[in-house]
Formats: structure tokens, sequence, C-alpha cells
């Protein structure tokens, strides 16, 4: 008998003869946070991610690209990386170039443009899946249209988030969404620009990845 065989004994004779019920993660859940309006978790959300040094801009489906045009402006940005195929990259698409800024595409393999992705690329536009109010965190779902590094590699990240999908807590996003049935390669929470207690153990911001975090929230007709 080999010594891990020896040692699986061992647990195996030790192990309880029945199992413990499982928590009811949902029942506390549901008494930790009660259920709240749309408006009112947009408004937990935003409270907390702004206090992460993130800017948000309450935006329309009608709007939103003149907020990011005006928000690239005032940055003096005239270039932003999108997701060509997504709803959101395809109308920036549209609308940006015609005003002066040049919309890149993320449409081969990052080996072939590190150099331009990580030196000459000052932001990125994303799309949140879905938001957490009590923590004012976006949940990002790369794929194949919108890899990880638009999220990561910019200096300044916009993000679009969609009112209606922020959640109370976290267990309720994964609860809703279906998180169990299938999860991503990678998934993303972020609460504000990138950050660091590092330094001599003072927080500090932008020290790594994105130095600024700027949330259009869709309201509305999404």
């Amino acid at each position: 008998m080999s010594a891990r065989d020896r040692i699986l004994g061992k647990l195996r004779q030790h192990a309880p003869q029945t199992a413990k019920p499982l928590p009811d993660v949902g029942s506390w859940y549901a008494m930790h946070r009660p259920l709240e309006a749309a408006a009112e978790k947009a408004r937990r959300f935003r409270h907390f991610i702004e206090l992460a040094h993130a800017e948000v801009h309450a935006v329309t489906a009608a709007n939103w690209t003149e907020t990011l045009h005006a928000v690239l402006k005032a940055r003096a940005i005239d270039k932003l990386l999108v997701a060509e195929g997504t709803p959101h990259g395809d109308a920036a698409l549209d609308a940006l170039p015609p005003r002066g800024i040049e919309c890149s595409v993320y449409d081969m393999a990052i080996e072939a443009w590190k150099s331009e992705m990580f030196n000459a690329t000052p932001a990125g536009l994303t799309a949140a899946r879905a938001a957490i109010a009590e923590t004012g965190t976006l949940i990002l779902w790369p794929n194949a249209l919108e890899p990880r590094l638009m999220s990561l590699v910019p200096p300044v990240h916009i993000v679009l988030l969609d009112a209606s999908k922020i959640y109370n807590t976290f267990f309720e996003a994964m609860s809703t969404e279906g998180w169990k049935n299938g999860l991503p390669t990678n998934s993303l929470l972020i609460s504000g620009p990138s950050k660091t207690a590092d330094i001599q153990q003072t927080l500090a911001y932008g020290a790594h990845g994105p130095k600024e975090l700027i949330v259009l929230l869709l309201e509305g007709e999404a």
C-alpha cells in the first residue's frame, strides 16, 4: 500500500458518516439585504463606486455616445479602443470617427500589435454584464469580441452599464445571472480604478492598469 493510499484510508475512516446539511445561503441574503427598487440600487451603486474614485455619468440610449465624446474630448483623447461586432462597439464606430475620434478594434492576436496596445491606446470602451450595488462593483464578462485586455491595459477604462442590471448583492447577481450554468475563462469584478496599498501602506490610485474608471450609467430603455 502506498503512502497516498494509507493517507486516504485514514481520512475515510474518520470521515463523518452523515453529511452536514448545507447552509441556507439564500435565506441569509434575503434577511441581510431587503429588495430595493431599480432607482435605489442605481443610487447606491453610484455612491459606492464614486467613493472608490470612479466617475459616473447618467446617460440614455439616445445620448450616451455624445457623453462618451464629451468625456474623451475633456481629456484630449482622440483614440478609443472598441469591440467591433458588439452593439456598443458598433455604435461608437458609427458615432465617433465623424467627430474626430479614431476608433481602433481588437481584431488580431495581441502578439501582432502588443506595442500599439500598451503604448498608443489611451482609452478603451467595454460593456458591463451587470453590477453590484452593495459594493459599487462592475461585473465584466470578457469574450472573443471583447477580450479582458481591453479593460486592463488602456489608462482610461470607460464602461457602459445598463442600470436595470444592477443587483443588490454578489449572491443575487450570481443567482439571477445563472453563473452555475457556465462561467467564462475569466470574469472581472471592478470597483474603481487600479489601486495598491503596497507602497508604505498608503492607498494609491492608478498604480497599475487603468488610472481612470468612467461609468456611463444607461438609464431608461437600454
